[in-house]
């Protein structure tokens, strides 16, 4: 991509140099002055080029929003030079006034169009030529759920019937994150990368990069919750700060903690159960396992199956503030761990 840009520079410096040369031709009077017109169309390509390069990080949705600014203020410009306050002015100030106007409302125009270049991109959206998704739900994804890891089980399975929609400074965040000098911080931003690439090959699943900027880091929770209220969709996350702003906005919002609860299974007095047991109990011949939900199991009489695979009937069942412990009683032994 840089190479192709590169050639057309290139190109369009060699066209601005021997569009000024052929232009002397045109011109008997520039005849003489060859060397100093083709100098004067290299420094005017070499001056598109340099504006070409500052506008780097000048996107399309930009060049729209700035579009539509100007419009606005040429508009409000032609509005006031229209009014009858300068019906009987002289024709010099009108001329100057209405000048000033165009000059003035375009500037503002322009510089508020792109200060609010995401709400623009809310109220005229660009047009989809697919039917079918205009009424696709969205889900707004944030960095904590990239991190966790377990969006990416839950899209495979199809349960999440939505887009996600994953604003760019949260893939900026991300990055910034994976990019850390502290390893824990570093491990973590690499598996939300891992994630995100896991996420891009699920074919079923719709993803959206939603093109929004942020001035300072402290307001990302913000911008992700105006997104969301204004795109009218979810918000996928697992920050409790952050579930606790959108509820207070009116956002709806998933919590991934709160879905694995819900899937926990349910255990009922007198079912049985297989379980590994890992690890002696605090009491007398108990032994303790651990369901995959991560409930402990705690068997009495057990002890000595300790990294076997045994049967055992649940006795009791007692809630707690991380899940539910378990008590059951040997029935026998299953398999060797």
């Amino acid at each position: 991509m840089n190479k192709t840009i590169l050639v057309i520079r290139l190109c369009f410096l060699a066209l601005c140099i021997l569009g000024s040369w052929l232009l002397c031709y045109t011109i008997p009077e520039w005849d003489r002055y060859r060397a100093v017109a083709m100098t004067v169309g290299t420094l005017i390509g070499v001056l598109v080029i340099l504006v070409d390069m500052l506008l780097k990080g000048f996107s399309l949705r930009g060049l729209s929003a700035l579009t539509f600014g100007l419009a606005i203020g040429a508009l409000v410009a032609w509005l006031l030079g229209s009014s009858p306050l300068l019906k009987r002015a002289d024709e010099q100030m009108i001329y100057l006034t209405q000048l000033a106007l165009f000059v003035i409302c375009s500037y503002l125009g322009a510089v508020i169009a792109l200060r609010g270049k995401d709400e623009f991109n809310l109220v005229i959206p660009y047009v989809r030529f697919v039917p079918h998704e205009v009424d696709t739900p969205l889900v707004v994804v944030d960095t904590s759920a990239l991190i966790d890891g377990r969006i990416a089980r839950v899209c495979e399975t199809q349960f999440l019937g939505a887009a996600l929609v994953i604003p760019s400074f949260v893939l900026t965040e991300l990055r910034a994150i994976a990019d850390s000098p502290d390893p824990l911080k570093k491990a973590r931003g690499r598996r939300g990368l891992d994630v995100l690439n896991e996420l891009r090959h699920i074919k079923h699943l719709d993803i959206r990069i939603h093109q929004s900027d942020i001035a300072r880091r402290q307001d990302i929770e913000a911008k992700l919750v105006f997104i969301a209220q204004s795109m009218r969709a979810k918000l996928l996350t697992t920050d409790h700060n952050l579930a606790k702003m959108a509820q207070f906005h009116g956002v709806p919002w998933l919590n991934l903690h709160a879905l694995a609860q819900a899937l926990r299974p349910e255990v009922v007095i007198g079912e049985s159960l297989e379980i590994e047991l890992s690890k002696p109990g605090k009491d007398d011949g108990q032994a303790v396992g651990f369901l995959p939900d991560g409930s402990m199991v705690v068997v009495n009489n057990a002890r000595a199956f300790v990294g076997k695979r045994v049967s055992a009937e649940i006795t009791g069942v007692l809630p707690t503030a991380g899940g539910k412990m378990i008590f059951a009683s040997l029935l026998g032994e299953s398999s060797e761990g």
